[in-house]
């Protein structure tokens, strides 16, 4: 009897290590560092051209509007560490990439004004870069967007060509902006942890 109750209580013990190995393993595939484990189902697809509003509240602006040129949209946030670490390779990279017909649309998302302007006034603005705010969460909604700071981008006939997840570099940026030009193909890449609030 003693044996028997013994090997019983041994399988519930390895029936509840099961269950929690499983459950681990879920969440690490959902929560993990690793953001490429979600695929981006707009990879492929026509952008989304739902106009978002401009930061400085004059108006408004759509992906459709740069159509027939290479779109690069940024979302970041004040409060997102990785989106300060890549800022300067961004506003870099909007001014070198300017004359070759490329906008960059950067979009503060779930932040306050406040915030976002104290962001751009420490860290600098580009002339080359669109600041939009994403009110609501909509437009972030319509991109997939996961978490901070995530990159997409259009090609001239207004397809996702690719994305990043984490922060990008200024020689990430210019590579994959390189293999767009030339009309190869990008795709997802993680440079890192992306962040939630």
């Amino acid at each position: 009897m003693t044996e028997a109750r013994g090997s019983r209580m041994a399988w519930v013990a390895i029936g509840v290590a099961a269950v929690f190995l499983l459950v681990a393993i879920v969440f690490a595939n959902r929560f993990g560092s690793d953001p490429t484990l979600t695929a981006s189902p707009l990879i492929g697809e026509p952008a989304p051209t739902d106009p978002i509003a401009l930061q400085d509240g004059s108006g408004e602006v759509s992906v459709a509007d740069f159509e027939g040129g290479i779109t690069v949209v940024n979302f970041w946030a004040s409060w997102c560490l990785g989106c300060r670490n890549e800022h300067e390779a961004l506003t870099t990279a909007a001014e070198a990439y300017s004359e070759f017909d490329v906008q960059f649309v950067a979009v503060n998302y779930q932040d306050t004004p406040g915030d976002a302007a104290a962001f751009l006034d420490e860290l600098g603005t580009s002339e080359s870069t669109i600041y939009t705010v994403d009110e609501g969460s909509a437009t972030a909604f319509e991109w997939g967007v996961l978490g901070l700071p995530e990159t997409f981008f259009v090609d001239r006939d207004g397809t996702v060509v690719g994305k990043v997840s984490g922060p990008v570099s200024y020689g990430l940026l210019t590579q994959t902006l390189d293999q767009i030009i030339l009309g190869e193909t990008v795709g997802e890449i993680s440079t890192g942890e992306v962040e939630n609030r």
